[in-house]
């Protein structure tokens, strides 16, 4: 009986032990001063000082997707779709499955008046989360818009 028990409580404890030692510590985000006061910028569409504040984070969280998706949104807000697109794609190298980037990528594409590597992004979201998802919904209703307007 002891024996189960032990078993029972590893069962219980060892998941979320093994999730914290290989989590790649995106809460750690939310902490850093650069980071909020880059999205904070992004929420008031000051997009120069989002790009500084967030370019000041990235040396301390260059694995992050969030970081480089956001520099990403940002540079594409100031016509740099180079920047833009290099971030959408390093977001992605990192977390091939970020809805976010998949989304603002498609917007960029769109931007740069290629709409078929939009809806590759469009078709990419689709399998990540459906269609129902905001980011999907979002991609479909700008790529509409702009085949409308073609």
């Amino acid at each position: 009986m002891k024996k189960l028990m032990c078993a029972f409580m590893l069962a219980l404890i060892l998941p979320v032990t093994m999730a914290n030692m290989t989590e790649s510590k995106p809460a750690a985000n939310k902490e850093d001063a650069d980071f909020v006061e880059g999205k904070k910028a992004i929420e008031r569409k000051d997009w120069k000082a989002a790009v500084d504040a967030l370019s000041r984070a990235l040396p301390r969280m260059p694995k992050s997707a969030d970081v480089h998706n956001y520099l990403g949104y940002a540079h594409r807000h100031l016509d740099d779709l180079d920047s833009s697109f290099r971030h959408y794609n390093e977001a992605l190298r990192i977390d091939p499955k970020h809805r976010g980037a998949h989304e603002y990528i498609g917007e960029a594409y769109l931007k740069a008046g290629q709409p078929e590597k939009a809806a590759e992004h469009l078709a990419r979201l689709e399998q990540i989360c459906g269609k129902r998802c905001e980011e999907y919904q979002d991609l479909a209703k700008s790529l509409a818009a702009y085949q409308k307007a073609k």
